[in-house]
């Protein structure tokens, strides 16, 4: 195990110390670490605290982009769909984990496993009602004035 899958772990088994979740990231650029982050639901109340979007966050603002391409994702938990989706939008290319979905599951942590099976399903058969509602006539279109802005 390297040194930054190493201190992934150890960010994790700090964080069940103090009374969080088991999941510790470090995010790397040029085998240097840029951010850390743990889960932090227990302090925030705040579902999206989980420690690969809390070291995302800071590497984006620290850095002042949205773009990671290049950086590498160390995480002790293979990441959940929140945060593999926020990695894809961020450009990563790279995730490294150590623990999977099923040992957490194994752990009483099955959310990510269950959101997993939901997003294989088709939007009416999900658990989460998703309806869509039509635009009126009232109200300007944003994705039409978002391409309008880009052209």
């Amino acid at each position: 195990m390297d040194q930054f899958m190493k201190r992934a772990v150890e960010l994790a088994l700090n964080n069940v110390k103090e009374g969080g979740q088991p999941f510790g990231a470090v995010l790397i650029k040029d085998n240097k670490v840029v951010s850390e982050g743990v889960n932090e639901l227990h302090k925030t109340y705040d579902v999206s605290g989980h420690a690969e979007l809390l070291a995302i966050r800071r590497a984006q603002e620290q850095l002042q982009t949205n773009d990671l391409s290049g950086y590498t994702m160390y995480a002790s938990g293979e990441p959940c769909p929140m945060c593999l989706t926020a990695m894809y939008f961020a450009g990563m290319e790279k995730v490294i984990y150590c623990q999977s979905v099923e040992d957490a599951v194994e752990a009483g942590l099955d959310k990510s496993q269950f959101i997993y099976h939901e997003l294989k399903k088709s939007r009416e058969e999900r658990s989460l009602q998703i309806i869509q509602m039509s635009l009126t006539g009232e109200l300007d279109n944003p994705m039409k004035a978002w391409k309008s802005k880009q052209l």
